[in-house]
Parts: structure tokens; sequence; C-alpha cells
């Protein structure tokens, strides 16, 4: 049987796939509370983005407390459960090996808050009316 080559961006798209899996998985153990543990049962988490390396063995889960609060003890939560949801996403993808999670704070939302603070500086504003 002949194997066939895939192109570099039909593996791209799958690494896309498999990385939105892996994300509805999280965030379906953090919100059923599978997880047993006190902090992330009292917390609500958003896994906002995973991204996973081309060979699909290492994942890098975005996540973010909503309201923000207590992120630091979130993340620590998350990490001393590693094992539990690398073993949950092992079983629920089926593929060949289980990518290795890590987590990582979102920093994408305290990001658009900056730029949005600069986009309403009176400075900004005026340089952005003269455009028009």
């Amino acid at each position: 049987m002949v194997r066939q080559q895939s192109t570099p961006e039909q593996q791209s798209v799958r690494v896309l796939k498999v990385g939105e899996r892996v994300r509805h998985i999280l965030s379906e153990l953090l919100a059923r509370g599978e997880a047993h543990d006190d902090v992330l049962s009292a917390s609500n988490i958003a896994v906002t983005e995973v991204r996973m390396t081309p060979d699909l063995r290492n994942a890098k889960a975005y996540v973010k407390p909503l309201l923000g609060e207590d992120e630091a003890t979130v993340l620590k939560a998350l990490r001393t459960n590693t094992a539990f949801f690398q073993k949950e996403v092992a079983q629920r993808l089926g593929l060949k090996f289980a990518p290795k999670l890590s987590f990582q704070p979102d920093e994408s939302f305290d990001e658009a808050d900056r730029i949005e603070k600069l986009l309403s500086d009176p400075k900004v504003a005026r340089d952005l009316d003269d455009e028009d």
C-alpha cells in the first residue's frame, strides 16, 4: 500500500483541528468539574486556545479564569492536575500519541485592553480623525 504524502497545508489544518478538539475536551472537563480539585471546581475557566506542535506531541493550552480572579492559583491547580487532563485528552482523542499538555495564561485580553487605551488617548484619536 502506497502512503500518500500530505501537503504542509493539510498538515496545518490537521494541527488546527486537533488543537480545537483538545480545547473542547479541556473546556468540557473543566465545565463538568471532573478534575476533583477544589480550586478548579470553584472557578469558571475559559480555555481560549490550544496550540499544537506540528508533530501533535505537545499542546499549549491558553486559559483565563473568568473575571480574571486568582489567575495564579488557577494556573497552579491546572498544572498540578496536568496528568489527569493528559490522560483524559488521550482517551478522548484516540491518537497514537497523547499530547503533552502545558497550561499558559491567556494574555490576549490584557493586550486588547492596552491597545484600546492607546487608541482612546486624545492624541491618537486626533491623529486618526485627521486621516478622514
